[in-house]
């Protein structure tokens, strides 16, 4: 089974934010002045913008106020005269102080200060507007701002902190993230301390420090326990079991880390394997429940029979069932004359040749982690029927084993029953049917009850498996995962030829569907 590979944004790469620090100073009530804003014209602080847009604003006011003001010639000279009178003040050296009595006594009226005012706040934006657009780097006043400081009466802003809600009094904030904070009120979603640092990540609009946010989302490799690297593009890049969802580096292909030959997960390091003497590397969970010699393996066989006899297939004649080496196996396969459709790495055979096969007697011996010794013998197949035997590999979990023992002995009835010179994908296709009602009926073993099968073509229960005994909850995982292989092949034969199979099965029921194999050799629409 192919695994998955995943590629994945670097836990760096479009989550990094920057903070802006400042410093917030109260003066005079709302007197208050921002600091430390962006370095570049381009990126105007949120406060300089506010600045320009009420000066621009009172300027307009008063434009039009003094627009509608203007009646008579008489006002008109009166603006004139004010304005005249503004500019002699400027040209003097120095402006006396006056106090209150004097300005109501002696000093200019109301509408010439205003429109001395107007005309100061005019040409200091006309000049900064004019040297920012002149300069790349504009300079800034003591208070931080592209713009000369406005007279106190502008200056009635404050913040509010993103995070508490309270005011920004005198001191330092920070801003980021579309708003202002308190230093203490702008935590780490993850550990919920403050944030310090320069940088920060965020997910789903949720800050996190820089190491939080990797723990938590940059993943880790199932076998070295490690961040698992990016890749020249920065991207995260893993391989990811179908059906475990298991995930490792991509090294870990060619650095010889061991998978298991049953489960096909690689386990962490230091993890211990049974090594076979096929070179098959056997994880020790798989191991519980494997079957490693011929007569361990009669008990499943005759379920496997009384399963077909449920479902009214019996074979009468008597099989031979062995369990074999690898090496055997493929000496039978090279051995017959009828030359069938196998998957890649072949687990199971049906036999119709006569062979000598070399089978396991007893148990092997194992010690440090290996097979030691193999206790073989020869049996001679002797041709009574179109079957002499039924081959399966040594060393496989009990449901692993059964499942290829259904499927070969589906093989055996189609022989024994005269299907023959069938395509490969509908012999290979209904045997896998075969095999997957046989995990189903493990799976819900004890779940239902024992059920009845039928022939008749709408679909029935299958029975249920005669062992006894609760099974652990990773065997239950293992018939799972060995029903995914079945259904997910992508081969010709075995993955195509199950799913139009399984399909016809479900429609018109096992018996309709081999009858119609019988008369067509396909499968029925």
């Amino acid at each position: 089974m192919g695994w998955l590979t995943k590629i994945l944004k670097g836990y760096s790469s479009g989550s990094n934010h920057r903070v802006t620090e400042g410093r917030y100073d109260e003066r005079y009530d709302n007197d208050g002045v921002w600091g430390d804003p962006r370095t570049t014209s381009d990126e105007l602080s949120d406060f300089d913008n506010e600045e320009i847009d009420r000066a621009i604003a009172l300027s307009l006011a008063e434009e039009d106020e003094r627009n509608a003001g203007s009646h008579t010639d008489d006002d008109t000279k009166s603006v004139c005269s004010s304005l005249k009178e503004v500019e002699e003040e400027d040209q003097k050296d120095e402006v006396p102080s006056l106090s209150e009595e004097d300005q109501n006594d002696e000093g200019p009226s109301h509408s010439e200060e205003d429109h001395k005012g107007k005309k100061v706040i005019d040409e200091e934006l006309a000049k900064a507007i004019q040297l920012s657009l002149n300069m790349d780097s504009p300079p800034r006043n003591n208070y931080g701002s592209l713009f000369p400081r406005l007279p106190s009466f502008f200056q009635g802003v404050y913040r509010t902190c993103a995070g508490c809600n309270g005011r920004i009094g005198h001191g330092r904030f920070l801003s980021c993230m579309g708003g202002v904070w308190h230093p203490e009120c702008f935590r780490c979603h993850a550990c919920n301390l403050p944030i310090s640092d320069y940088e920060f990540s965020m997910s789903e609009n949720r800050p996190f420090h820089k190491s939080c946010y990797k723990e938590h989302h940059h993943p880790k490799c199932d076998v070295c326990r490690n961040f698992i690297p990016t890749n020249r593009g920065g991207l995260i890049e893993y391989r990811a079991h179908p059906f475990w969802l298991q995930k490792y580096c991509p090294a870990h292909e060619h650095d010889g880390t061991p998978r298991c030959c049953s489960c096909e997960r690689m386990e962490p390091r230091d993890t211990k394997y049974l090594l076979l003497d096929d070179g098959r590397k056997l994880c020790l969970q798989c191991l519980d429940s494997a079957i490693m010699d011929t007569h361990e393996c009669q008990p499943l066989y005759l379920e496997i029979q009384d399963f077909y006899e449920g479902l009214n297939m019996k074979i009468e004649q008597q099989v031979p069932m062995l369990l074999v080496e690898r090496q055997a196996l493929n000496e039978a396969m090279e051995g017959e004359k009828h030359g069938h459709h196998h998957m890649p790495e072949t687990r199971g055979l049906c036999l119709s040749e006569e062979q000598t096969i070399s089978t396991i007697i007893r148990r092997p011996r194992v010690g440090a982690g290996r097979i030691l010794d193999m206790f073989t013998e020869p049996y001679k197949l002797v041709r009574r029927c179109e079957v002499t035997a039924i081959l399966v590999l040594y060393s496989l979990p009990r449901l692993l084993t059964g499942s290829i023992l259904a499927h070969e002995m589906m093989h055996a009835w189609l022989r024994l029953k005269g299907y023959s010179n069938l395509p490969p994908d509908v012999e290979e296709g209904i045997c896998q049917v075969l095999a997957h009602m046989w995990l189903d009926s493990e799976i819900m073993a004890g779940a239902n009850g024992a059920g009845v099968a039928s022939s008749s073509s709408a679909p029935a229960p299958v029975p249920a498996s005669s062992k006894k005994g609760k099974r652990s909850q990773f065997e239950k995982q293992l018939g799972e995962f060995f029903k995914h292989q079945i259904e997910s092949d992508t081969s010709a034969a075995y993955g195509d030829g199950f799913r139009e199979g399984n399909k016809a099965v479900l429609k018109y029921g096992l018996r309709s569907t081999l009858d119609h194999i019988r008369l067509t050799g396909r499968f029925p629409c």
